[in-house]
């Protein structure tokens, strides 16, 4: 275990970045697109707000995202 908060500092601030950018692009996605391989708008907005690190987003993108 780490004895202070600043040894890991430098691994958790860039790793929260990506987290939200990555929310914030699926996000966007869902809210920009009409059509999804697998549920609805809805359904995709609560897994991915409910499901924030990593998981909703990338479940989003393997199993929602309506290909081009």
């Amino acid at each position: 275990m780490p004895q202070n908060i600043s040894e890991v500092l430098p691994f958790l601030i860039p790793l929260a970045i990506a987290e939200f950018a990555l929310l914030f692009y699926t996000l966007w996605h869902i809210l920009t697109h009409k059509n999804y391989k697998r549920g609805n708008r809805a359904l995709w907005l609560v897994v991915v707000i409910v499901g924030m690190q990593f998981i909703g987003p990338v479940l989003y993108f393997i199993l929602g995202k309506e290909e081009q």
